[in-house]
């Protein structure tokens, strides 16, 4: 940059060596606060599009000012026109030589290369630089102080450009520019705008100012061999239409074509009232941006006054008219405002501008304006309403609010068909409109009229094509020497035969267009290959796709793009078993030896707390006391099998022969399906129940060859490297397994799930898994970055899911007779004490309860039968006998009244509450009672 700057100044000093000053060195003129005239400069290209247009425009807003005596009254605005003639080096020297003049400002330049050179010009004297046609980005830079950009940048006009491609859905985009600082900047940020959208720039297809139609052609040609479909031509509008004649010659105007043009093809269109039948036809189908402005009563008035405008050469105008218009507006109105603050037209000899000794140059011709900052300000305040719209600018000197029309070309003219504003994004409503609304610029948001596009068609092309270069897709598969179910080599007309090649030709057989493609084996067919490397070969364009067992995983998709999984799949652990032994015992095994004795004592202390609460009611529980124990055993016992054929009479009873069935029913099942899984179930063969435990073990691993899970378990999981060993195929798995970590196999195998099932079923599920998948993927196609195929695969899986094809070619290869994937332990499947203790409190508690109520009833009866025992000693009194004799005569008794039954306790109490009501009419003697 510096050295193009001293390039520059060195030609600008060289131009000075021949002018002859007009004022005197140090001079300074103009000084009164309201001038009667002040000069302004207009430098543009006035054969031009653009020029023809802003000529006339400019004229009328000087004459229009000078005639408004509410604007700078008293003051004229005194026009100079200098013509660039698309000439950056003539440009520069019109620019020189308008400097001369004292000029307070300058409209103009129209070319954004040109406005780059004078704008180091204006900065070194404080000129203010208004252009109505600049579009270049770059020049809102703070390198351009003295720079003011009167329209839109291409800045918005790329942003809307890549809305437009994310609305369609395209990824790729071919861009056809002039290869010069308005081109290049445009299109750099046309990338930068499609990489937010997940597109992209595929080619960069650059040609220079003026280059020849025959350059052109080759241009095209080249890009016609590309893969997108998608083009978009920003250019100069003097040259634009030689690109689209070559491209309607060459067939690239026909149906499947995309052309998005920039604002330069509306501003070239609408300067004839009449369109070229011969020019619209080579246009038919593009869509164009054109700069937004509204149907305001200004615009209006504008419109109907052009005919009679001075010195114009064509029938109508375009947009740059109305912001060339409103530019001296702009400055009128901000001068008017500078004057009325006090500012002063006044110009100054540069100090740093003298002449060395013994040179010709004379740099004192050039002068600074002094309040060139001051008017700079002042413009970047104004805010009024003009033919475009609202003038106002915003913290980066660019106008407010930036909109485009949409138009799509057709017929004799063109369509609307929609809007775009950085407020709002792509809408059918205007702009003006959705301003009274909350900005809301998301795609979902996004709407558009339909488009016919080239070939007169109204389906949306598909933006690419596979490359006209007569190359086939090249497709990469791996060369697998296990599993081969998947994948492996074939000698039938594809060369490749397999699950995952069934469902990539059923996929491809969805695609509404045909895809060319050649598989190609990678690998040397002796171990599986590296799928690292492989995706990464198509990651570097060695391949455009690879297809097989490949798994979806982060690392792999920052490189490439995948499909729509087609298999789901993740990591187990595969480990070793053994039958267990059936031995005559086996039927102690549910149940540990502390649960049997404590089950077998509940059994006998439930039967005895039934005979007790049972014994003085039910007559099943009564007899000789051999026969009671007996009874009391087989009760005990039979409930068992709920084959007891005892009734039980009294309420305590009942309840707790119904919680002790209950916890029989609960035992019983729980014994039940213990005994079932001991003689059924393998057991492992090492202590690896998961991966918790493969991590905390010593022991080695077997990982698949080629297999991502080498580097999952080094890099995720922290395994050492010395633990894994690599094995090949199917029979290596069952060796390593069979022969253990101690005689140089391993302890466990870790695997995606696919190849498991498939090795279980062909090893007669000899092995087992152990634990849960600890991780979750797929496998999918990898396609290159951003590569279209990639998203019509997805949809083809997709369809094949939804209709069963994907089901039919898994059945087709891999219809197995599945294994039980988990394993057990024998010493895992005893049930303890620990499992059922709350079951056994909950009847002991009852049964306790119930015997308490029971003993509390037979105490209260048998104190109500306790006097008529006492009267019977009373009346045979035996005072001899001693104190001992009479308490065993009375447990004896307690004993006789436990054992009584209950109907003849109950007889013998209501006998003597009878006894007790009836009145006692004698005395102890026999005789009736008298009164005392």
């Amino acid at each position: 940059m510096a050295a193009g700057l001293l390039i520059k100044r060195a030609l600008m000093l060289l131009i000075f060596s021949t002018w002859v000053p007009v004022e005197g060195m140090g001079q300074t003129g103009n000084v009164s606060a309201r001038p009667s005239v002040v000069n302004v400069g207009a430098l543009f290209t006035f054969d031009s599009v653009i020029g023809r247009a802003a000529k006339p425009a400019i004229a009328a807003a000087v004459d229009d000012v000078n005639s408004d005596s509410t604007v700078l009254p008293g003051t004229k605005l005194n026009l100079l026109f200098h013509d660039t003639n698309c000439s950056g080096f003539l440009g520069t020297i019109e620019a020189l030589e308008l400097m001369e003049k004292d000029v307070a400002a300058v409209i103009g330049p129209q070319s954004s290369g040109i406005a780059h050179v004078i704008s180091h010009v204006v900065n070194e004297l404080h000129v203010p630089l208004l252009s109505f046609s600049a579009t270049d980005p770059t020049l809102s830079a703070l390198q351009f102080p003295y720079f003011l950009r009167t329209t839109q940048s291409d800045y918005f006009q790329m942003y809307a450009i890549a809305d437009l491609v994310e609305f369609y859905g395209w990824r790729e985009v071919i861009t056809i520019f002039v290869d010069d600082d308005y081109g290049r900047s445009g299109i750099s940020v046309l990338g930068d705008a499609l990489v937010k959208k997940r597109a992209k720039i595929s080619y960069k297809a650059a040609f220079t100012p003026g280059a020849p139609r025959s350059d052109i052609n080759d241009l095209l040609v080249g890009v016609n061999l590309m893969e997108s479909r998608v083009f978009v031509v920003h250019v100069n509008p003097d040259s634009g239409l030689t690109i689209f004649s070559v491209a309607k010659n060459l067939g690239m105007m026909s149906a499947g074509y995309v052309w998005i043009a920039t604002d330069w093809l509306p501003s070239m269109l609408e300067l004839s009232e009449l369109a070229d039948p011969n020019t619209m036809d080579l246009l038919q189908g593009v869509i164009a941006l054109r700069h937004y402005t509204p149907d305001s009563e200004l615009k209006k008035s504008f419109t109907s006054r052009w005919k009679d405008l001075k010195s114009k050469e064509t029938s109508s105008f375009n947009s740059y008219a109305l912001y060339a218009y409103d530019s001296i507006w702009l400055l009128a109105r901000a001068l008017d405002v500078f004057f009325n603050e006090g500012g002063k037209i006044s110009f100054s000899s540069d100090p740093r501008l003298h002449d060395t000794n013994g040179s010709t140059l004379h740099l004192t011709a050039l002068r600074s304006f002094d309040e060139g900052q001051k008017l700079f300000q002042t413009l970047l305040g104004m805010n009024f309403t003009g033919l475009t719209g609202q003038i106002q600018f915003d913290p980066d000197k660019n106008l407010i609010r930036p909109a485009f029309d949409i138009l799509n070309v057709g017929g004799t003219g063109s369509r609307r068909i929609g809007y775009w504003s950085n407020y709002s994004g792509i809408s059918v409503v205007a702009p003006e409109i959705l301003y009274m609304s909350p900005s809301n610029t998301s795609s979902g948001n996004h709407h558009l009229y339909s488009v016919i596009w080239p070939g007169e068609t109204t389906n949306q092309p598909r933006g690419w094509v596979f490359p006209n270069n007569g190359k086939p897709l090249q497709i990469a598969v791996p060369y697998r020497v296990s599993y081969k179910e998947f994948v492996t080599k074939d000698k039938g007309p594809l060369g490749v035969k397999g699950y995952c090649i069934d469902i990539f030709e059923a996929a491809v057989n969805l695609l509404p267009y045909a895809v060319p493609h050649t598989y190609m084996l990678y690998g040397d067919g002796l171990r599986n290959p590296s799928y690292n490397n492989l995706v990464y070969s198509v990651a570097q364009n060695k391949y455009d796709a690879a297809v097989g067992d490949v798994t979806i995983i982060t690392n792999r998709t920052k490189i490439v793009d995948f499909t729509q999984p087609f298999m789901e799949s993740g990591l187990v652990i595969v480990v070793p078993v053994k039958e267990t032994k059936t031995s005559p015992w086996a039927f102690l095994g549910p149940f540990t030896a502390e649960m049997w004795c404590v089950t077998g004592a509940f059994f006998l202390f439930v039967g005895a707390v039934v005979w007790i609460l049972e014994h003085r009611q039910n007559h099943e529980f009564r007899g000789p006391p051999s026969q009671q124990l007996m009874t009391i055993f087989w009760f005990s016992f039979s409930t068992m099998f709920f084959a007891h054929r005892e009734n039980t009479v009294s309420t305590l009873g009942r309840l707790v022969l119904i919680l002790w069935l209950f916890v029989v029913l609960i035992i019983n099942s729980s014994y039940t399906a213990s005994l079932t899984s001991i003689l059924t179930v393998q057991q492992l063969s090492t202590q690896i129940e998961g991966i918790d435990t493969l991590i905390s073990s010593n022991d080695p691993i077997g990982v698949q060859d080629g297999s991502f899970a080498y580097n999952y378990l080094v890099e995720e999981l922290k395994i050492p490297e010395s633990r894994l060993r690599s094995l090949k195929n199917a029979d290596e798995y069952a060796n390593a397994l069979q022969l253990g970590p101690k005689s140089g196999g391993v302890a466990a195998i870790v695997d995606e799930l696919p190849y498991i099932e498939l090795f279980l079923y062909n090893t007669d599920c000899k092995f087992r898994t152990v634990g849960q998948e600890f991780t979750k993927s797929g496998w999918g196609f990898a396609f290159q970055r951003d590569s279209p195929l990639a998203v019509d695969l997805s949809t083809a899986i997709l369809q094949l899911s939804e209709n069963g094809d994907l089901q039919k070619i898994h059945d087709k290869w891999l219809s197995l007779q599945s294994c039980a994937l988990q394993a057990s332990q024998v010493d895992g499947n005893k049930l303890s004490l620990s499992s059922f203790w709350g079951l056994f409190l909950i009847c002991g508690v009852a049964c306790f309860l119930a015997l308490a109520i029971f003993f509390c009833r037979l105490c209260s009866q048998y104190r109500r039968y306790q006097p008529e025992g006492e009267e019977q000693e009373i009346e045979a009194p035996e005072p001899t006998r001693p104190r001992r004799a009479l308490g065993s005569t009375s447990f004896k008794d307690l004993i006789d009244f436990v054992d009584k039954r209950e109907a003849e306790i109950k007889e013998i109490l209501k006998r003597k509450s009878s006894d007790r009501k009836r009145p006692t009419s004698q005395s102890f003697d026999g005789q009736p009672s008298s009164p005392s």
